[in-house]
């Protein structure tokens, strides 16, 4: 997005904007941007990506799982959920119900039991459930390499499937958008957005294709172990030189 040049200040009042034939008052006109345009933001990422690469070479998802059909459950589990929680609970589900046949049959109520501490497990149980009986009548109980059959599965969106295909069959279809990610790309300049759709868009514009999965990976690392939500370690931070701290209010000193 380009920078919008500055104009002098008007004697008369603004105009106000209409949109849908209602008026829109100043406080929600669009602000230009203060992050540039798609080559600075380009620039930023190329800088980000060098760094994140040397900090954490080995970074990968922190959801433990030994099958691509683990991983998208302890992925919709993960849901309002920390990965270290769920991974205290996956041994024991999946012990209990190893596969999507097993899982398609497994009593809800006991389902619940075993996943209560995750939170939602209501809904969990049900997705879960629900998506291990779509697996079964539609691809024979396996994972499908496909973006658009795994987000028709109940429980499975966009965030899921690109960590199913990212993680398991290093499939390049979008990058993953949770809460860090979220956080780090707008301290960093890299969006202005909030919205998970329309901050990926912005990330998969700016970062090569072939980095997807793993730039993911390292920003998550980064901001459990550093960026993290209150009071990050910008002192300790290996691209404070460059990082604009969009947002930031205080730090650990």
């Amino acid at each position: 997005m380009a920078t919008a040049k500055r104009t002098a200040p008007s004697k008369k009042p603004a105009a106000k904007a209409a949109k849908n034939g209602k008026p829109i008052s100043s406080a929600k006109q669009v602000k230009p941007s203060s992050i540039g345009g798609v080559a600075k933001r380009r620039a930023q990422a190329a800088r980000v990506i060098e760094r994140l690469k040397a900090d954490y070479p080995g970074a990968t998802c922190a959801l433990e799982n030994e099958t691509p059909f683990e991983l998208l459950i302890a992925t919709i589990l993960s849901a309002q959920c920390t990965d270290a929680r769920v991974n205290m609970v996956t041994p024991e589900l999946f012990k209990k119900w190893p596969d999507a046949e097993a899982m398609a049959e497994a009593p809800p109520k006991a389902l619940e039991k075993v996943i209560q501490s995750t939170g939602f497990y209501h809904n969990k149980a049900k997705n879960i459930k629900a998506a291990s009986q779509a697996l079964v009548e539609r691809h024979d109980g396996e994972i499908p390499k496909d973006l658009d059959a795994l987000v028709a599965l109940p429980g499975v969106g966009r965030k899921t499937a690109n960590v199913v295909l990212g993680t398991a069959f290093r499939m390049a279809t979008g990058v993953v958008v949770d809460t860090h990610v979220t956080r780090l790309s707008k301290r960093l300049g890299l969006t202005e957005h909030t919205d998970a759709v329309k901050i990926e868009q912005d990330l998969m514009e700016i970062v090569p294709q072939g980095e997807w999965v793993d730039f993911s990976h390292r920003l998550i690392f980064h901001g459990r172990q550093i960026c993290i939500a209150r009071k990050p370690k910008c002192p300790e931070c290996s691209m404070k030189s460059f990082c604009p701290k969009i947002g930031v209010e205080s730090v650990t000193s």
